[in-house]
């Protein structure tokens, strides 16, 4: 089984396993949103078609996979958008609506593997019910709904495996990476207060490695939540500052109580603009005063990705982001 169909193939991580899946003999072929980032982005051999596929009609989208045996689904919307309230409707149609249709498709296509990008908040939304993110916070409650529809929609016919992944890293041609909008916080700033947690890091080159992996050796059902490098927020923002020539910068870990009122006030702030964060901003300040920590031997061994060096693709990205 060599024939893949990715959604979101010029995407940062589409491309990046693309590229990985042609180094390996792979056939593939994708429906990204337009434009394309790059005029030669892809080489010549991976079919490419520009369009939203959710205006696209099953008929149209069966003739698509036709032939394919495996469904990689790298699109949808992440934890930064603020949308309007009620943020789990949009979600839920961003996310877990076009999700289940596609795996329903997929598997009516005849492809017997699937694997869908997800989020490591779903996997804190269970290893943390304290929080109740998994009911009171739309995007992991909805990322766990994606995993769920899609593992149901492949039951018995179609193996369906998800990545949740964490903070990721890396550059590509034509595009700027998302981690721009998060510079402003450090950017001229002679102190930078955080909180004392830390979060789960990899790189697009590993999840590219991963996904293959899952789509050779994953089990149906299962949720596999990657890593590498585990980072505090406190080392990572200083990096990010060094990057950025503020030599002088002090990152500082502030305590909970005296961030939190802070991250409260974002929540107000939305609610007065109609809009809801996707986990609410009190919330987050929870989140990061934890430790997002993800063991990588618990997934290593298993989709057989490999290390690699997170430090230099921070680097690499926060340049790509000030060039």
């Amino acid at each position: 089984m060599k024939n893949v169909f990715i959604l979101g193939g010029t995407g940062l991580l589409g491309y990046h396993t693309t590229r990985e899946l042609l180094k390996r003999g792979y056939t593939v072929s994708t429906v990204s949103l337009p434009p394309m980032p790059s005029a030669e982005l892809l080489p010549p051999e991976v079919e490419c078609e520009l369009g939203d596929i959710n205006e696209m009609s099953d008929d149209k989208i069966l003739a698509l996979l036709k032939g394919k045996e495996m469904f990689i689904y790298a699109a949808g919307a992440d934890e930064r958008i603020v949308p309007d309230a009620p943020a789990v409707r949009f979600f839920y149609e961003q996310n877990v609506l076009p999700t289940q249709r596609l795996a329903r498709l997929a598997r009516q296509a005849g492809v017997k593997r699937f694997v869908l990008y997800g989020s490591y908040f779903a996997h804190f939304a269970e290893k943390w019910p304290e929080f109740k993110l998994a009911t009171d916070q739309a995007y992991p409650r909805t990322r766990l709904l994606q995993e769920e529809v899609a593992i149901l929609e492949g039951e018995g016919k179609m193996d369906v495996m998800t990545l949740r992944l964490p903070y990721i890293f890396g550059t590509m041609p034509g595009r700027t990476p998302l981690w721009k909008m998060f510079l402003p916080q450090i950017q001229g700033k002679e102190f930078v207060p955080v909180l004392g947690g830390g979060t789960a890091m990899v790189t697009v080159k590993q999840v590219a490695e991963a996904t293959i992996g899952a789509l050779e050796f994953g089990k149906h059902g299962e949720k596999y939540a990657i890593s590498d490098t585990n980072m505090k927020y406190q080392a990572f923002f200083e990096l990010i500052a060094d990057v950025l020539g503020q030599k002088d910068t002090v990152v500082q870990v502030v305590p909970l109580e005296k961030m939190k009122p802070a991250y409260a006030k974002r929540d107000e702030q939305a609610a007065e603009a109609g809009k809801e964060h996707a986990i609410h901003a009190a919330v987050t300040a929870d989140l990061q005063n934890r430790d997002a920590y993800i063991d990588p031997n618990d997934t290593m061994p298993i989709l057989k990705y490999n290390k690699d060096d997170v430090k230099a693709s921070i680097i690499e990205t926060i340049k790509s982001c000030i060039e």
